[in-house]
């Protein structure tokens, strides 16, 4: 086993890495290093349960504190790596400290895409990444009246739902002309659209953002189509990108995220790299993928700490994605990029269905809207690349486990 393993990163893949190598009884040093000032916790109920304050903040860590009161583990926060010297086998830090490894994980996550538009920086106007931040629109949701979140994404509509639910006047600007429109079908962008609107959300479609006005804080979102929203904060969810500067520096390829192999392991041998910022080979897909993904990020985590510990172990995943907006719970399994037949099973209006994407007759994906068992069984289907019947497929009174 490697003598001390450093990762370049704290959040949630990292403390799964910290976790996977414990559990694999790696008996180095373990050295993980973060920018921000918390453990690592958990990013996807930020804009659900814990910006609506239905979770307190101890419960988003992934392990309690104790769990990293270990003589074999140093935690180094607020604390940001600045360079890598591959041949040295060190990194060094904005601190001024040399670290030296024989393993190293990066696992830097992704920033949020900002807006280069006139009064972008005013106060007021959040994004929503970490903490801080959703601690930030928590006091404004509380105090204010009138929220617009710019783009309908999973995070746009999560805060619109939350906003709506807490009494706020919520509108929603969307370039695209339908809402979530790059990772489902017109189908299920209906359904949330009038999901949306039904509850009172107003959702300004093929409407994009113009710039903010406001003097000491914001007070309008101006748009391309001329409107002028009333705004006493704002939140921009329309993207993130990988943290990919410090591997491009350190001369690793990088290709919409770092290239690792299906160990998670870059060109050099002592690097491996997980999560967010990773672009990685998917035998299911046939091609190099970058997944925004928690799921994708702990499967990662395990898969390069087995590997450091001498356990050989190669990802091979069905990505899985999820999102909360009032009652209502999509979770999607698979990739629909590329699909040609959309097969509904159940009744939208009644408020659980699955939308089903096949690409040449192959199942390649599932929107599942409050329909669980759906899910879960797509799964297993996707992975084996099953070609079921359509007419089966949206029957309901046909278990999904018999079309494999």
């Amino acid at each position: 086993m490697s003598k001390t393993v450093v990762i370049a990163g704290a959040g949630h893949g990292a403390g799964q890495v910290v976790a996977a190598l414990k559990q694999h009884e790696f008996d180095g040093r373990i050295v993980m290093i973060g920018d921000e000032p918390y453990l690592p916790y958990q990013r996807p109920p930020l804009s659900k349960k814990y910006l609506a304050g239905d979770m307190a903040p101890e419960r988003l860590y992934f392990k309690p504190e104790s769990f990293y009161d270990d003589p074999q583990i140093e935690v180094l926060l607020n604390t940001r790596v600045t360079s890598i010297d591959r041949s040295a086998h060190t990194v060094s830090t904005d601190g001024g400290r040399e670290i030296a490894y024989d393993k190293l994980v990066l696992a830097l996550g992704s920033r949020v895409r900002e807006v280069p538009v006139a009064g972008a920086d005013l106060p007021g106007i959040h994004y929503l990444r970490s903490i801080a931040d959703v601690d930030a629109i928590r006091a404004d949701m509380l105090s204010r009246k009138n929220a617009v979140i710019v783009g309908a994404g999973y995070i746009g509509l999560e805060v619109a739902a939350v906003c709506c639910q807490h009494g706020l006047s919520v509108t929603v600007i969307e370039l695209a002309d339908r809402v979530m429109s790059r990772v489902v079908s017109p189908n299920v962008s209906d359904y949330y659209q009038l999901q949306h609107t039904e509850r009172g959300v107003k959702l300004l479609l093929s409407t994009g953002l113009a710039g903010f006005e406001g003097k000491r804080r914001v007070r309008k979102v101006l748009t391309n189509t001329g409107q002028e929203l009333p705004a006493d904060f704002v939140v921009v969810g329309v993207g993130i990108l990988p943290n990919t500067e410090l591997a491009e520096a350190a001369g690793l390829e990088c290709d919409d995220g770092i290239v690792v192999d299906d160990r998670c392991q870059t060109a050099d041998p002592d690097i491996f790299a997980i999560g967010d910022c990773t672009s990685h080979p998917n035998a299911i897909y046939g091609r190099q993928l970058r997944l925004e993904s928690v799921h994708n990020a702990l499967e990662q985590a395990k898969t390069a700490a087995g590997n450091i510990c001498g356990v050989e172990s190669h990802y091979s995943q069905v990505p899985w994605f999820w999102s909360d907006q009032f009652d209502i719970k999509l979770q999607i399994a698979g990739l629909s990029e590329g699909y040609d037949e959309v097969v509904l099973r159940g009744d939208p209006s009644g408020g659980s269905f699955a939308c089903f994407y096949l690409a040449d007759g192959v199942l390649i994906a599932v929107d599942a809207i409050n329909s669980p068992r759906e899910f879960m069984q797509s799964k297993t289907l996707i992975a084996s690349g099953a070609r079921p019947d359509p007419g089966k497929l949206a029957d309901p009174e046909i278990p999904l486990k018999d079309l494999g």
